[in-house]
């Protein structure tokens, strides 16, 4: 057990004592008088239990315990050193942009909570956000363009030398404007959707082979009139201004869905359901400033779950 009694202080004088072999020595490096060296020493040896210096002859040395934690005290007080570097450079607008990946389920919500959030803890460094498809975000990570990605779990084949940590579930849901006409049928049939433009997600996109088996088995045959986009700002517009059906991940359009500016039919869309999280490279990334990010996003994703659950439970 880490004895609570050791401080910074008790380290650092102690390397330097060893080093120099000599108690007036240190006490010049450190700049304070022999008596506090001494004091220092002292606790310390009281707080382990055991002499670190055999102050028997003329010249001082080190027992066998001053060998023993010599060893380890130095490569401690680098670590610690090295630590608080890190973060002063994570935060420091210096620091090395964090280049992430995001799909536009995330980008329209989590993310700008995410990097409020970083901000609000004193992150001054420059934060490079590019949304697309998943495919092409991977690919960019791999190449080391990217330090992170945030979004669906990839196809198997697809994460090859990567790591992923969920975060939460999220499903597609099918959107239109408020009064559409297939609000207004009861009962409600899918096939229906064949009689109007379908916004689509786009091949490669990560929802798309899940939207693709979701209408099969519906039985909605080919879909004439559709339009391929992961354009939140497209689909948003175009939705409200026509009779169009937006086939979306549930995280892109969860706040107007809220606000009741677009509402959902009422499909089955459970089988859709995909793990949303944190996509890295195995290796990790040098580049501290992107835990900071990391963390930032969890934070934000546990908060958003408890709202979540506390708003149903109103509800309830």
């Amino acid at each position: 057990m880490i004895d609570s009694g050791i401080k910074l202080r008790h380290l650092t004088t102690f390397l330097e004592v060893a080093r120099l072999m000599s108690i007036g020595k240190a006490a010049d490096v450190l700049a304070v008088t022999q008596p506090a060296v001494s004091k220092t020493i002292r606790e310390l040896e009281e707080a382990l239990g055991v002499a670190l210096f055999d102050r028997s002859q003329r010249a001082i040395a080190l027992t066998a315990f001053g060998e023993v934690f010599l060893r380890h005290a130095g490569t401690s007080v680098a670590a610690l050193r090295q630590g608080i570097e890190s973060v002063a450079q994570a935060r420091g607008a210096m620091a090395p942009a964090v280049r992430v990946g995001a799909l536009p389920t995330v980008s329209t919500r989590l993310m700008p909570l995410a990097v409020k959030r970083l901000k609000a803890d004193g992150f001054t460094g420059i934060i490079r956000i590019i949304t697309g498809e998943n495919r092409t975000l991977l690919s960019e990570l791999r190449l080391g363009e990217l330090d992170l990605v945030v979004g669906r779990l990839a196809a198997p084949e697809l994460m090859s030398g990567l790591t992923f940590e969920h975060l939460y579930s999220e499903q597609v849901v099918f959107v239109v404007r408020p009064g559409h006409p297939l609000t207004r049928e009861q009962p409600f049939d899918i096939r229906r959707l064949t009689a109007f433009t379908v916004l689509m997600p786009t091949e490669g996109s990560v929802i798309r082979p899940h939207v693709e088996e979701l209408l099969i088995a519906h039985g909605v045959g080919l879909l004439r009139d559709q339009i391929e986009t992961v354009s939140m700002a497209f689909g948003r517009q175009f939705v409200r201004l026509s009779d169009a059906v937006w086939i979306i991940s549930r995280g892109v359009v969860i706040d107007d869905l809220e606000a009741g500016i677009l509402m959902t039919l009422p499909v089955d869309t459970a089988e859709t359901l995909g793990a949303v999280g944190l996509t890295g490279r195995a290796g990790g990334t040098d580049n501290p400033a992107v835990e900071l990010l990391a963390h930032a996003i969890r934070r934000v994703v546990a908060e958003l779950g408890a709202s979540r659950e506390s708003l149903m439970a109103a509800r309830a």
